[in-house]
């Protein structure tokens, strides 16, 4: 049993008789009445985030999860597999529990988060930031924009479409935060 002041950024808990990761919370202590805590909360099964206000020092069931380093083999039509670095165990994960599954790249290292308890996967969590190299992208051209931050689509090496500025070329390397897809920088 945990309270809400062990509450913490990527905590699974028990709520409702489903699991959800505490995505963000916010302890408020009003001038009047008494202390809560604001939190969003997503769904493991489903991915949907929900609000919720639990009053200060409410008990929640904390499931135990467990962060074990996988590494992505292929994909085929049983799902995407994996291997276990430590026991080199080989598991096939459905696409479900990937969060950007266009962005996986073989033999990249990721983290399977599993239930303690009961041994399910709860999700995938890649790496924050990933570097690709541009297969392909139309060149910019000077005087093409009317703001300083236009953005074109590029190809990466995954076969996914990332949006970047006008300077990035085909051959080029780029950062990529995997979270929203985004582009970060360009590498040398």
């Amino acid at each position: 049993m945990a309270t809400t002041a062990d509450f913490r950024n990527g905590m699974c808990i028990e709520y409702n008789g489903q699991l959800y990761f505490i995505v963000e919370f916010l302890h408020v202590k009003p001038g009047k009445g008494p202390a809560f805590v604001r939190t969003k909360l997503k769904n493991v099964a489903t991915g949907k985030v929900i609000d919720n206000t639990f009053n200060s020092g409410v008990r929640v069931n904390e499931a135990r999860v467990e962060r074990r380093p996988y590494q992505y083999l292929y994909k085929d039509d049983m799902g995407y597999n994996f291997m276990n670095t430590e026991t080199y165990e080989q598991i096939p994960i459905e696409e479900k529990f990937l969060t950007s599954p266009e962005l996986l790249k073989e033999g990249e290292n990721v983290e399977v988060v599993v239930h303690a308890e009961t041994e399910t996967i709860l999700a995938v969590d890649m790496p924050p930031f990933m570097t690709f190299e541009v297969t392909y992208t139309e060149p910019g051209v000077r005087g093409d924009t009317s703001s300083t931050n236009s953005l074109k689509p590029a190809t990466i090496e995954t076969g996914a479409t990332i949006m970047v500025p006008l300077f990035v070329n085909t051959g080029d390397k780029i950062k990529v935060d995997t979270r929203d897809k985004s582009y970060v920088e360009r590498l040398k």
